[in-house]
């Protein structure tokens, strides 16, 4: 039964969720040989202010 864990900055439709679940699902199953039923995914969702990239909060990061 594999499980996956995906992080995700907050912000992304319900809609955005499930195609990426759906995708993610279809992929494994072809990789490992495995069904749908067994496949396991948890979003995690953060805060911007949560995640930092090269020493600085995302949050804070200019474009």
């Amino acid at each position: 039964m594999p499980i996956v864990q995906v992080h995700l900055l907050e912000g992304r439709s319900m809609e955005q969720k499930k195609n990426l679940v759906k995708e993610m699902t279809s992929s494994i199953c072809a990789s490992l040989g495995v069904k749908p039923e067994q496949v396991r995914i948890i979003l995690s969702e953060m805060n911007p202010g949560d995640y930092s990239v090269g020493g600085e909060l995302f949050s804070e990061k200019k474009s």
